[in-house]
């Protein structure tokens, strides 16, 4: 079973050479898969910078080599690009899908979507030591910093997930629902989901704005202000 999840994908695409190369640069002193595992995920974590506003409905959008040439995307292109890196070292991985609901976000962010549910987040599960092992890279420290969160660690042998509460014991993050693991990002699945949630007139809004080559935000999502409920 863990050989489907070592293969390269048109999205996954861990046979990519920049993929490789940085996979093998990050990894070339690590003695273990686990090491190269918490090695690629903090590089993943923190090089690349979360944008909840990148483009999203189209394959491209969330292949791991592009990911890494923009250094930013959101959570599942930042899922993407770390299974792609475990594959090109060797490691088992596929991409995981949970609806979070989340308590502490930019003002911006909250009111753009029109929810506090952020469906389809996206983690990376590793096969490591015998075991699937989930990891999720989606906030660098430094939007931790700002928000108030403890940056998510991760040691190769247990599950990092999103804590459920910031430093100052408020509510961060529920996980919701459970949408299982997938080899491949579906992305079709993806956008249907959005439009549940969100609205279809919203989501095609927004795939429109990018198709034309705008934004739909004027400023990158750093810059917001901070929220909490």
């Amino acid at each position: 079973m863990e050989k489907e999840y070592l293969e390269p994908t048109a999205i996954i695409d861990s046979d990519h050479p920049l993929v490789k190369g940085y996979a093998h640069d990050l990894t070339k002193d690590c003695a273990t898969p686990i090491e190269k595992a918490v090695r690629l995920y903090y590089a993943v974590r923190d090089r690349i910078w979360y944008d909840p506003y990148t483009p999203f409905h189209l394959p491209e959008h969330y292949r791991a080599s592009n990911t890494l040439k923009n250094r930013r995307g959101y959570c599942v292109p930042k899922a993407a690009l770390l299974c792609a890196l475990a594959r090109a070292c060797g490691i088992p991985a596929r991409v995981g899908f949970v609806t979070v609901k989340n308590h502490l976000a930019t003002k911006q962010l909250l009111e753009f979507l029109g929810s506090d549910l952020f469906v389809y987040h996206g983690y990376t599960d590793l096969f490591l030591d015998g075991k699937w092992v989930k990891a999720t890279p989606a906030f660098n420290k430094e939007l931790c910093q700002r928000h108030r969160v403890e940056p998510l660690e991760f040691d190769g042998r247990n599950d990092s997930l999103f804590q459920p509460y910031n430093l100052e014991k408020k509510l961060f993050m529920e996980y919701v629902d459970d949408h299982g693991v997938f080899s491949d990002i579906p992305v079709d699945e993806i956008v249907k989901a959005w439009e549940r949630t969100y609205g279809k007139e919203k989501v095609r809004a927004w795939i429109k704005t990018h198709e034309s080559g705008g934004k739909v935000r004027p400023v990158r999502f750093e810059e917001e202000e901070v929220w909490m409920d």
